[in-house]
């Protein structure tokens, strides 16, 4: 990204008017905000990068310098002269942009009423290749967090919490680099701005109890790899009483002999060499029963047919997918005197066609013949 000008690490043109620039910068300043992307250094570097671009292409006089000598024309400005309209503009976007998660003057929440952990949870699960082809029912055994009831769900002794030494009551600690200054959570009372002088004896300061539940849910037709399923009302529980949302990942185990591939599905048959010359019709497996398969005269080794509709359901009724059959054939290791015999006399028959490779061989021989002349 070093390599790029600065047109190219906003991703605008160059004669992108001032909108357009402060626009891009908000979007990139976002994706590689170090709140966002705690403990990458890549994103930290990018979002340097960045900032040095709009400070350099939103200031009419830099970006002049720039559009005509490049970077080293803003060396003899030192390193480029940042104006403090430049610093307010920075200041009042990231306050604006980041508000939400950390980075702005809001309003903390009373932390008798934050909950240690998130209501919505989730839980992975294997389930057979036939299993999420025709859907099923399945149970799950999980387990969830609920409020202690003795700390009120604080973790504190009697629910009396104290202010946090490490960040003195602000739920974030700040770090300076240059004129930008970048805050995270708190890691010692997680936000919060307060923490337990003694810790709760029932649930050793946690906040919360575990509790172990069983539900069935109804796995839909086509679920793959990767899909989740939000089964309402069957996450965490907080401090009021409300409840989050549980969702349920799949991971669908590989099948011995078909392949999916979206709502696609392969399946490889092994054909003898002479089914294939002959063209012959096979009888194969499909996911809902047996198919008819008749093979092209002379068909090849990994020669594909395709059944329209015999493939999976979609998962969102989008229709189904194919059976995709992959020819493999297969040769003889040994052949006695008898089979011999046969194949000669079956490549007799077709006379010259039989011998494809002397027409050639013919021409490559004369023409080599030459060159020693």
């Amino acid at each position: 990204m070093e390599q790029l000008s600065y047109y190219e690490i906003l991703e605008v043109s160059q004669n992108a008017d001032k909108t357009t620039i402060k626009k891009a910068y908000r979007q990139m300043a976002k994706k590689y905000h170090p709140d966002k992307n705690a403990g990458d250094k890549e994103a930290e570097h990018k979002f340097k990068l960045v900032n040095e671009a709009y400070q350099c292409l939103s200031d009419e006089q830099q970006r002049s310098i720039y559009d005509r000598y490049g970077k080293e024309g803003l060396q003899g400005m030192g390193g480029g002269s940042r104006s403090s309209s430049n610093f307010d503009d920075l200041g009042s976007m990231f306050e604006e942009m980041f508000s939400g998660f950390g980075g702005g003057r809001t309003r903390r929440q009373n932390p008798a009423d934050m909950d240690k952990y998130p209501l919505d949870m989730n839980v992975d699960i294997y389930i057979d290749f036939n299993e999420a082809v025709f859907g099923c029912e399945k149970e799950i055994k999980y387990t969830y967090k609920k409020a202690c009831k003795a700390c009120k769900g604080t973790g504190a002794k009697d629910g009396k919490l104290s202010t946090c030494p490490q960040c003195k009551g602000q739920g974030q600690i700040y770090m300076k680099q240059g004129f930008m200054t970048f805050s995270q959570t708190c890691p010692v009372c997680n936000g919060t701005g307060s923490s337990a002088a003694d810790k709760c004896k029932k649930c050793h300061g946690k906040g919360y109890e575990e509790v172990k539940e069983t539900i069935t849910i109804s796995v839909p037709k086509g679920i793959d790899s990767g899909n989740r399923l939000r089964v309402s009302g069957k996450g965490n529980i907080g401090k009021k009483g409300n409840r989050g949302d549980l969702y349920v990942t799949f991971e669908v185990k590989p099948d011995k002999h078909f392949i999916r591939d979206d709502n696609d599905v392969y399946i490889e048959i092994p054909v003898f060499f002479t089914q294939a010359v002959k063209g012959d019709t096979l009888t194969i497996p499909s996911l809902t029963g047996e198919l008819e398969l008749k093979l092209d005269i002379g068909t090849k080794d990994k020669q594909r047919y395709t059944f329209r509709g015999e493939g999976i359901e979609d998962v969102h009724g989008h229709g189904k997918g194919d059976l995709i059959a992959v020819i493999n054939i297969q040769y003889p290791k040994k052949l006695n005197d008898e089979q011999i015999e046969l194949l000669d006399k079956i490549q007799d028959s077709f006379g010259i066609e039989s011998k494809p490779h002397e027409g050639i061989l013919d021409s490559v021989i004369d023409k080599m013949k030459n060159w020693f002349k």
